[in-house]
């Protein structure tokens, strides 16, 4: 996984609207990147809403907010509208980007090992480098947690 310091690796995917987003796009604004494993369940559902009760007060920081999974286009389209998210959800099906920033890698549930996305958290400074990691979020409340680190 990348750590404080790291250039951010950039990238360019398609949002929920099927636009492409690029990380170059908000170089000289903070960005706040979180990867997690699956549209409309309830761990991701419960992160994603805390960072949309939060969003406004993020924006007043200067920063923005991107979610990454492996989702399609589509499946984020009905996400983002059913919990009413005002941020970007970008789609990498091939786990390209997910896996350039390490947040792929054996999961345990139910007694079961397997490989999957490590839902974590990175916010990037204005100049592209990361200035913090959260490994192994915890979803409830991680939207304020975050803000706190704005």
């Amino acid at each position: 996984m990348l750590k404080q310091g790291d250039k951010a690796p950039d990238f360019s995917l398609p949002d929920d609207q099927g636009n492409t987003i690029s990380l170059r796009d908000f170089l000289g604004k903070k960005v706040v990147l979180y990867f997690y494993p699956k549209d409309n369940t309830p761990g991701c559902t419960t992160e994603a809403c805390s960072f949309r009760d939060v969003y406004d007060t993020i924006l007043e920081k200067g920063a923005i907010v991107i979610g990454m999974s492996a989702d399609s286009i589509t499946s984020h389209t009905n996400f983002k509208k059913k919990y009413t998210l005002p941020f970007y959800l970008l789609s990498d099906p091939e786990k390209e980007i997910i896996k350039k920033y390490g947040a792929w890698g054996e999961k345990k549930m139910y007694g079961k090992t397997y490989e999957g996305i490590i839902r974590s958290t990175f916010i990037i400074g204005e100049d592209g480098k990361i200035i913090k990691v959260f490994p192994k979020v915890t979803p409830k409340d991680h939207g304020e947690a975050v803000l706190e680190s704005l």
